[in-house]
């Protein structure tokens, strides 16, 4: 009874992120009621591996103990305190200062949000900010890159370049330009990894001609796209299209909201890929997703640029939760447990994820099997040769994930036929290994279905 009262309540009230609300008034809500480590329990009691760690952010896995005493103790002593007026709370303090010495090179300078999406919004209005104190207002595009997510914020969604984020919305604006994505499985110049490097250096090189560049501010990007369908470029594209930016004097902004904090292997993957940007946004394994929280770090060069820009007046730009004590106590214990141990285990349990996905190639659906760390795809065709995607009647996205909850697993299910992977970091080597075997379980039961092999006999 009570599940089924909060199925109508939720039915009738709670509007969901990212859904159709008809459809999802049909079908109902499904209610989770309790986690530990990698495992969830729904409101009928029934267990799945959550091979997608929420939504790509808990990181730390469900229950941790020292988290949740952390939060508590925070909320006890001092549960808020605004960043304004020049006051402050040590949690943030702490977490700001270890956050800069863990940060690649010179980004030293820390400003917290409430997540990934008004941390990128807050980027642009810095930018901004930073070219108006250098006497360069007319700098003012940004460019980002096809297939790209950098939140659903009015201003951030139009640097998003997925069609379900700009549809009904006016956007992407005037000013926010894309180039193609690196996409290995389908790009037009084939997948040798120094092609794509040179394929994109050029794009990147020609959106700026186009527009000039003295009106280029910035250029976005995600070192892994992760809601694009967990595209990973070859080793040194990122570096490459840093160097582009550093030629033309465009600020280079890494996207890290999904890829920080071990969920690539290392606590950014900047580090991996030996780039220093001028911005990093990063969110979900900064607290593990047990609170809310963003940041966004900034390099030396440009805190100062608008410090000085400002002199004795203040920079107009700040948020009421903005350094949240709860959240900075948490983040802090999250980093704990990533020094001790937890990215390690996910170093491991990353290697074998990847190393059981690629087992999973012989079936005669998968395409391609992505990833690096614990942010894997695997993309299903009707075709291999012809690398034909899935029949829009297969209703890939809805089928497939319904057909894993039921094998008790939760992955993200693309409406292209891509399945995602973002386990937590402390997935035991049972767990890696049950998610492999409830994902080739799911595979046969897809190869199954009518759409699917209508369209393979096709």
């Amino acid at each position: 009874m009570l599940s089924n009262s909060l199925i109508e309540l939720d039915r009738a009230h709670l509007i969901h992120p990212v859904s159709s609300y008809r459809s999802h008034e049909a079908l109902g809500v499904r209610v989770i009621k309790s986690a530990k480590g990698a495992t969830l329990t729904d409101a009928s009691g029934h267990q799945l591996l959550d091979g997608f760690a929420g939504l790509w952010c808990v990181n730390a896995g469900y229950g941790q103990d020292s988290i949740v005493e952390a939060a508590t103790r925070q909320l006890r002593e001092l549960p808020y305190a605004t960043g304004y007026f020049g006051l402050g709370s040590e949690p943030a303090i702490r977490l700001a200062a270890r956050l800069a010495e863990l940060a690649p090179g010179d980004l030293n300078h820390v400003y917290f949000t409430l997540g990934g999406s008004d941390a990128v919004d807050s980027t642009i209005r810095f930018i901004r900010y930073y070219y108006h104190a250098k006497g360069i207002p007319q700098k003012d595009q940004f460019i980002s890159v096809e297939q790209g997510y950098h939140g659903s914020s009015t201003a951030g969604a139009g640097l998003t370049a997925l069609p379900a984020f700009h549809a009904g919305f006016g956007v992407p604006y005037s000013w926010q330009h894309k180039i193609p994505s690196h996409y290995a499985y389908r790009n037009p110049v084939g997948s040798h990894p120094q092609a794509i490097i040179d394929a994109s250096a050029a794009a990147l090189r020609a959106k700026i001609a186009e527009l000039g560049a003295g009106r280029v501010a910035a250029f976005y990007v995600e070192p892994i796209q992760g809601s694009g369908g967990v595209l990973v470029p070859p080793p040194s594209w990122l570096k490459a299209m840093h160097a582009v930016c550093k030629e033309n004097d465009i600020l280079f902004v890494a996207d890290e909201v999904i890829t920080g904090f071990g969920r690539v292997g290392p606590l950014f993957a900047c580090e991996e890929d030996d780039v220093v940007p001028d911005f990093m946004t990063t969110a979900k394994g900064l607290t593990s997703g047990y609170v809310p929280m963003g940041a966004v770090f900034m390099s030396d060069r440009v805190y100062n640029t608008i410090a000085d820009g400002a002199g004795k007046a203040a920079v107009g730009h700040g948020y009421t939760y903005s350094a949240h004590p709860v959240s900075a106590a948490v983040g802090l214990a999250c980093l704990d447990l990533y020094k001790n141990g937890l990215l390690e285990n996910g170093r491991k349990a990353g290697h074998r994820l990847m190393e059981g996905l690629r087992s999973l190639g012989d079936h005669p659906l998968v395409g391609d099997v992505r990833g690096r760390g614990m942010l894997a795809a695997i993309e299903l065709v009707t075709d291999k040769e012809r690398k034909t995607p899935l029949p829009p009647e297969a209703d890939a996205a809805r089928r497939i994930f319904d057909r894993a909850w039921d094998n008790g697993l939760v992955i993200r299910a693309f409406a292209q036929g891509v399945l995602g992977y973002a386990p937590p970091l402390c997935c035991t080597h049972e767990e890696i290994d049950g998610i492999i075997e409830r994902t080739r379980m799911t595979l046969d039961q897809t190869l199954e279905d009518r759409d699917v092999r209508a369209a393979m006999k096709g």
